[in-house]
């Protein structure tokens, strides 16, 4: 763990001095890997490591890449992350059929059944766990009676949470991991196959019906986490402009305070006449654009960093909503 905090930090410290989108994106693979390496050469577990590592360099305050940077290698990620999801479940299967024909009949039941009664055991284990979490924190809120004391979880949420246990490629990669010569190392592939296999499949497949079920009520957390997060930043930057009494500061401010009135009335606060007449005025510059290098009055290193620039803008226009975000199963 220890290493994986550390390899953050230097990371960090490397990719916030990089200004160049392709290099910065290959020095964070580079990295991501030699962290992997560089634990296996000290004996220490890759999949901790680099879980560690990831944790660290997502929660840090400080934002080491700018926004150019950050937006081309989240983009890059998130085909990466994809693909790797892909591969994981390409090599392991690869790997379990050659598992199975080394077993004669008896000893290939014994094992399927063996790898399937753990993942009963995973299921179960989550499920009580959900509950036992549910009865705690009501027993802890009735106990302590304040005003501070978190909402205790409802059963139906408590029923939800047990049974979203799907597993991902971190249960694939922490097997993958395993020397070859570890033992039971064969068993432990197949039962992380099936345990994977079946939790993605039984219990992603019958998580929407048991929540259409249960009749569960949406759950608005993140919507209402945005909205006070987006009020916060605006009302510190009026705050900033309050006392600059430039044109540039004034226009600013209004935009702002626009903005701001659109996200206490719970609307997108993106969503104002300014923001519209801008996106229909870079429609249009988009469109010059296109002319020009049509018409070979620019080239193509010329369209490109004015077409960036652009996209900047409308990028600035738009709200992102949470939808947008997406996390492999683990």
């Amino acid at each position: 763990m220890v290493a994986g905090w550390l390899s953050a930090w230097v990371s960090a410290l490397l990719i916030r001095r990089v200004e160049e989108a392709s290099t910065s994106v290959i020095l964070q693979f580079v990295m991501t890997f030699g962290v992997w390496l560089f634990a296996e050469r000290l004996g220490l577990s890759g999949v901790v490591t680099i879980v560690v590592f990831g944790l660290t360099a997502g929660r840090m305050t400080w934002r080491p890449m700018s926004a150019r940077l950050r937006v081309s290698s989240f983009a890059i990620w998130d085909a990466v992350t994809a693909v790797l999801n892909i591969l994981a479940f390409m090599l392991i299967g690869l790997q379990i059929r050659p598992i199975l024909e080394t077993l004669d009949q008896g000893e290939r039941v014994r094992a399927i059944g063996a790898a399937l009664a753990i993942l009963a055991v995973v299921i179960v284990v989550r499920f009580i766990w959900a509950l036992v979490y549910h009865s705690a924190a009501q027993w802890l809120n009735l106990l302590f009676r304040s005003d501070r004391a978190s909402p205790a979880l409802s059963v139906k949420g408590a029923i939800v949470i047990g049974w979203s246990g799907m597993r991902g490629i971190v249960t694939l990669a922490a097997a993958l991991a395993l020397p070859a010569d570890f033992p039971y190392r064969d068993f432990v592939l197949l039962t992380a196959f099936v345990v994977v296999l079946g939790t993605l499949v039984l219990q992603g497949l019958t998580l929407k019906p048991l929540i259409n079920w249960l009749r569960l009520p949406k759950d608005a957390t993140v919507e209402g986490e945005v909205a006070t997060a987006r009020k916060a930043a605006l009302n510190a930057a009026i705050t900033f402009l309050g006392n600059d009494k430039t044109p540039a500061a004034q226009r600013l401010k209004l935009e702002y305070e626009e903005a701001l009135a659109h996200a206490r009335r719970g609307r997108d606060p993106h969503d104002t006449a300014d923001n519209t007449l801008r996106r229909q005025v870079l429609d249009k510059a988009r469109h010059a654009l296109v002319e020009l290098r049509s018409a070979d009055s620019i080239g193509d290193d010329a369209y490109r960093l004015v077409e960036e620039e652009l996209d900047w803008l409308d990028l600035s226009a738009s709200a992102a909503t949470p939808q947008d975000n997406h996390e492999p199963p683990s």
